[in-house]
């Protein structure tokens, strides 16, 4: 049998093309390319070269339209024994090809060439071409004979049209050798003879026979060479002719080939025009064809010769003619009919080439894998001879087949998008296309996948090709690892590691092996090195950019081509960057792999390779880095693996397709899953750009970064350090707060940061920030309870947000429209932890009444709003300083607030407690003149202690009716606007008042040297006041007050009696003192009480001891608006002892001030004022 045969085939001349001298093998295949274009030579073109001799024999030459086609054979080929059946088997011309640079000798090239020509005993024409002679080669060149011809130096399309004409020549002296031919088959007759024909004596009979076989034998030679002349009609008549000679006689084989031959010029004679009817006549007639060479079978010959051959080439014609979609089970029935007719065939390379035709045309019928079960067949016929171009030859059939079975090498996959592209054609959603997991992976084949691959590793080994037989022993092991025992792994690995050892050290495979990496995650930039986009035309340039953590996600982006699921990564030129993959290794062996590091396409990455070893049937994720070189994107397409001895790319996209088709159940495992490794999410690579260097800043709390302990209330200062790490300064920066409790930083240090910029690489600057710690919630208590040292929530802790940023570009003068370098935000969280410090058990409101006693003069008034006195703020005593006297009451009668407080801690507490007055710039004395503190009170661990704050010192001067607004109903409608605004000014003024009062006490504690802080005493009090705020900070309507009354008399020098006291038995003149602390005249009836020690009334009694002059009851007074108006009288002691004066008064027509002060429902009832005790100290005289 014959390779790629067809019916055109007949008509084909076959010229062998031959090397002679010396000559590279590349410049022989562009010699042999260039003849492949000369393989048909219209009849019209050779006229010139054309000479009659005599009448021609093909009377029907077509010279307009017919053409000479050529079959050229490269090296030649052996003689045919069926040369004389079918004369398109003979080589008719012979064509030597020479290098004239090689081959400067022309006598020892015709002599080569001239021995080769006579093995081709059957070759007609002989020419040798010698290409690029030099001037000498071209003058001896005419002198050396009519075959050579050489091709002078000149481009390769003056050459090919050089070519073309000597190929018209042939051409014509092949057309005048088929004439002399014909001339002489039909005047002498030849003997024609095949292997099939008899070779022992034969009958009279037999004799006879033959000879008239013979006659019809000569036709159909004959009408071959008819056809290879390029006449089909001629052909036709004389292959009619041999038919009908043919038949007689029985002789079925050459039948059988005159038919084809008629088939053949039938086609050839019809071959522009466009009959249906054609199809049907060839079909009909290569029935009769197959019929015959069936009929022609011999059983005396079947060991020896068979015709099978030609009935299976017969069958391959009719299928190649046939072969279409349309008429694919007529294609299929042919071929499996030879497919099952090799079995009779004797010559393996019979059926060799009859497995390669069969899979050639079920090929391009689409049937693949149809196609590749024949192709497996012509591996194993080469595998069955045992040598090592046989073992080529296998190696690469299963290459070819290996695609069918989707075990292909990825180096053979000409479609590498399909494969590789993995940046920005990857399937962001994670979800592969079905047909791509077929296409990789195919469970339902695995055992047939298997043996193909394995036939793949042993072929290769045989022929000697390591790295082919490192690529199939990947692919076996890591495709079909589940299905291979454990002693089958550690054989492919085996076979692996050999089949290294006879590479070269660097060597690269297409197909990976173990591990299977899978992309883990990108992990996120600390926050110290989040990116923000700059906005260089606003001055918070960092407003409206969200950090980038490190991803920068912009779904709603307008303009962008991107896919709007993707991420932005930006990644900065000379700073490291990490990538987790995952390893698994499901195999029973431990896997050492040499070094992997990542994969960069875009080639601006220099990344950082490591080791790794993997126990049998284990994961594990690593950690991979490296530095970005260059601005631009960066495409990681996997990772670069040198395992087994060969360097290998593991492309991410391929273990997601895995992955995929494992949860489809279209692959036979998960390796992950089997190495107990949990099931991820596909992660997407993201659109990872780099930009110029950035700076950047690194934080550190001076004296250590562990955790800030404070005390509820704590006031301390803490320092951070900033220091530049980058390579670019620091030339814009901004602090803010960020996340809870942000008022427990008191101080943030901007002038300290602003004065420091800019802050060049290396560079240093300490910020102090002032602290106090917040008070515990409930929440916070109850995580605080198992441990003292447990620090809160990451969310309770307020952090300090810094915007920093460089240049705004590299250049003085930046390109216009050229990117802006983002900025950075560092956070530097605030480790607080806040402690349970102090605590309050309960706050209550003490009031106290101390007698004054009567004097010459009233106490001295401390009053608060007169700026001009200097009196009211100075003491002259350290009580005075402690207890400020009621200017208005004129007594002692004092409030405080008492709060009891508790530690629950290890440490001892100072509290101390300070009042803040309104001071004023002309004081002499200086701001600290109007603080006044307190004795401090220690409070042990575990104790209880109770810390007294005096109120005195808040009265407002004056009773105002706008505090009680809000209580009255005035005939007018209520729901005015003016009402409604008199009265929330009154609620506000009311409230302001009282947390003034609040602000200016300041309780404080200390514990030891470093710790100080503050108690929050805003609720406390708040809750103390909340019954008795009028009480404390509004006066009395009326106030009242005694004093004595000298009349103008000289005191005696030699006078001991106390300061103060009165004489028994002696008039003594007094006054009382009534102030109008209202706006409004008070009218009123007064009356003036001297009680003795027992509290009895002794000045009314009939046992009275005390007498009087003047009136002390109903004493009508008219006080006017803060002013105060006097009453004398004159009281004589008739027993010394402790006296009390009490002034009351009854006010008259009271008005709404004064009912509400006295918190009264009644019109009409009466308002009393009673004024403190006043103590009078009589003494006896002597």
């Amino acid at each position: 049998m014959e390779p790629d045969v067809s019916i055109e085939t007949f008509s084909m001349i076959r010229i062998a093309i031959l090397p002679i001298g010396q000559i590279p093998h590349q410049t022989l295949r562009d010699y042999y390319s260039m003849f492949l274009h000369q393989h048909t030579i219209p009849l019209s073109s050779i006229s010139s070269f054309y000479t009659e001799e005599q009448k021609s024999p093909f009377t029907n030459q077509p010279w307009d339209t017919g053409s000479l086609r050529f079959k050229f054979i490269l090296g030649g080929s052996p003689p045919s024994p069926w040369e004389d059946f079918q004369s398109n088997r003979k080589i008719l011309a012979v064509i030597g090809v020479f290098h004239c640079p090689l081959s400067p000798d022309l006598d020892s090239v015709i002599e080569e060439f001239n021995g080769v020509c006579k093995g081709y005993a059957s070759a007609r024409v002989a020419r040798c071409f010698g290409f690029f002679p030099c001037d000498s080669q071209l003058e001896d060149g005419g002198k050396k004979g009519e075959n050579l011809r050489l091709f002078p130096p000149a481009d390769r399309q003056t050459q090919e049209m050089h070519l073309q004409t000597m190929m018209q020549e042939i051409a014509a002296s092949l057309l005048m050798e088929f004439e002399k031919y014909v001339f002489q088959a039909e005047s002498a007759g030849t003997i024609l003879k095949t292997p099939l024909d008899s070779q022992a004596s034969l009958s009279s009979e037999e004799v006879i026979k033959a000879k008239k076989r013979r006659l019809g034998r000569a036709q159909k030679t004959i009408g071959d060479y008819c056809l290879l002349a390029g006449s089909p009609v001629d052909a036709n008549a004389h292959y009619s002719t041999a038919l009908d000679l043919a038949r007689p006689t029985t002789d079925y084989f050459w039948y059988a080939g005159a038919l084809e031959g008629s088939i053949c010029a039938l086609l050839i004679d019809q071959i522009s025009q466009n009959n249906p009817a054609l199809e049907d006549e060839v079909r009909y007639r290569y029935d009769s064809v197959i019929l015959h060479y069936k009929k022609s079978f011999i059983q005396e010959n079947a060991q020896r010769v068979s015709p099978v051959s030609f009935e299976l080439e017969a069958n391959l014609k009719l299928a190649r003619y046939l072969c279409r979609r349309e008429l694919a089970k007529e294609v299929v029935e042919l071929l499996t009919s030879a497919a099952d007719g090799a079995k009779s065939l004797i010559d393996a390379t019979d059926r060799l080439i009859l497995y390669v035709e069969i899979a050639r045309l079920f090929g391009t019928l689409g049937y693949q894998r149809k196609a590749a079960f024949f192709s497996r067949q012509v591996a194993q016929l080469y595998l069955q001879q045992d040598n090592k171009l046989a073992a080529i030859s296998a190696l690469q059939v299963l290459a070819l087949t290996a695609k069918a079975y989707y075990v292909q090498s990825r180096a053979s996959i000409s479609d590498n998008s399909c494969i590789n592209g993995v940046g920005s054609s990857r399937v962001d959603s994670g979800k592969m296309h079905h047909q791509s997991v077929v296409y990789l992976f195919e469970s339902q084949w695995s055992t047939l996948q298997m043996v193909v691959l394995r036939e793949i590793l042993l072929s290769a080994v045989r022929a000697g090709d390591p790295l082919a037989a490192w690529s199939a022993a990947a692919r076996l092991l890591r495709s079909y690892y589940p299905l291979i025992t454990p002693v089958g792994q550690n054989g492919l690995a085996r076979a692996l590691a050999n089949s290294s050892e006879r590479l070269p050290s660097g060597t690269r495979s297409s197909d990976p092996a173990l591990p299977f990496v899978r992309l883990y995650s990108f992990p996120l930039h600390s926050s110290q090195m989040d990116i923000v986009k700059r906005n260089p035309a606003r001055e918070d340039w960092w407003a409206g950019s969200a950090p980038s953590g490190p991803f920068i996600y912009t779904p709603f982006s307008k303009g962008e081509p991107n896919n709007s699921s993707k991420k932005e990564l930006i990644w900065i030129v000379g700073e490291p960057v990490q990538i987790l993959v995952e390893l698994a290794n499901p195999c029973g062996f431990n896997l050492k792999v040499d070094s992997i590091y990542l994969s960069v396409h875009s080639g601006n990455l220099d990344p950082f390779p490591i080791s790794v070893d993997l126990p049998p049937n284990s994961s594990k994720v690593i950690t991979l880095s490296g530095i970005p070189t260059s601005v631009g994107l960066v495409t990681i397409t996997g990772c670069i693996v040198h395992c087994f001895g060969v360097i290998t790319e593991h492309l991410f996209r391929d273990v997601d397709n895995l992955l995929h088709g494992a949860a489809e159940g279209l692959v036979l495992s998960d390796p992950f899953r089997s190495c107990g490794s949990p099931r991820l999410k596909s992660v997407p690579v993201p659109n990872i750009s780099v930009v110029p260097p950035l700076p950047l800043l690194v934080s550190h709390f001076v004296g250590g970064d562990g955790a800030i302990i404070l005390y509820e209330g704590e006031i301390r200062d803490i320092y951070i350090s900033l220091a530049n790490a980058g390579t670019v300064p620091v030339e814009q920066a901004h602090i803010s707060l960020l996340g809870k409790n942000q008022g427990s930083v008191l101080s943030i240090p901007y002038e300290t940061l602003n004065s420091a910029l800019p802050l060049k690489p290396g560079a240093e600057v300490i910020l102090p920030v002032t602290l106090k710690a917040w008070k515990l919630g409930l929440v916070d208590l109850g995580n605080n309870s198992g441990s003292m040292g447990r620090q809160l929530r990451d969310s309770s802790r307020p952090s300090l947000l810094i915007h920093y940023a460089g240049p705004l570009t590299d250049c003085e003068d930046p390109p216009k429209g050229s990117a802006v370098p983002p900025g950075r935000r560092l956070v530097v969280p605030l480790n607080i932890c806040v402690l349970k410090g102090l605590s309050f058990v309960k706050a209550r409101l003490l009031s106290m009444e101390i007698p004054a006693h009567v004097g010459e003069n009233l106490p001295k008034p401390v009053y608060v709003e007169n700026s001009a006195s200097t009196e009211a703020n100075v003491s002259e005593t350290k009580m005075d300083g402690l207890v400020k006297i009621d200017p208005f009451r004129g007594s002692w009668g004092l409030r405080f607030l008492e709060l009891e407080l508790s530690n629950p801690t290890d440490v001892v507490f100072d509290i101390s407690v300070s009042v803040q007055l309104d001071s004023t710039d002309e004081l002499s004395v200086g701001q600290d003149a109007t603080v006044y503190g307190y004795p401090k009170t220690r409070i042990d661990r575990d104790f209880s202690a109770r810390v007294l704050i005096p109120l005195e010192h808040f009265k407002l001067p004056i009773l105002d009716g706008s505090f009680f607004k809000k209580d009255f109903k005035p005939d007018e409608a209520a729901g005015s606007r003016n009402s409604s605004f008199s009265e929330r000014s009154a609620k506000a003024e009311l409230k302001a008042s009282i947390n003034n009062l609040i602000s200016r006490i300041k309780v404080r504690w200390q514990s030891g040297q470093n710790s100080s802080g503050e108690l929050n005493t805003k609720d406390a009090m708040q809750s103390a006041l909340k019954t008795s705020a009028m009480d404390v900070l509004l006066p009395d309507p009326l106030t009242f007050g005694f004093r004595l009354v000298r009349n103008n008399l000289s005191k005696e020098s030699n006078d001991s009696r106390p300061k103060g006291s009165v004489l028994a038995h002696d008039m003594t003149p007094m006054e009382v003192l009534v102030r109008n602390n209202t706006k409004d005249m008070i009218r009123m009836s007064l009356s003036i009480t001297c009680r003795d020690v027992a509290g009895e009334n002794c000045v009314e009694d009939t046992k009275a001891t005390v007498l009087w002059s003047g009136v002390l009851n109903g004493i009508t007074i008219e006080a006017p608006p803060l002013k105060e108006s006097q009453h004398s009288f004159s009281l004589y002691f008739l027993v010394p002892g402790e006296y009390t004066l009490v002034a009351t008064a009854v006010v008259e027509d009271a008005n709404d001030i004064l009912r509400a002060r006295a918190k009264t429902n009644s019109p009409d009832e009466p308002i009393f004022c009673r004024g403190p005790p006043f103590r009078v100290r009589v003494i006896g005289t002597a």
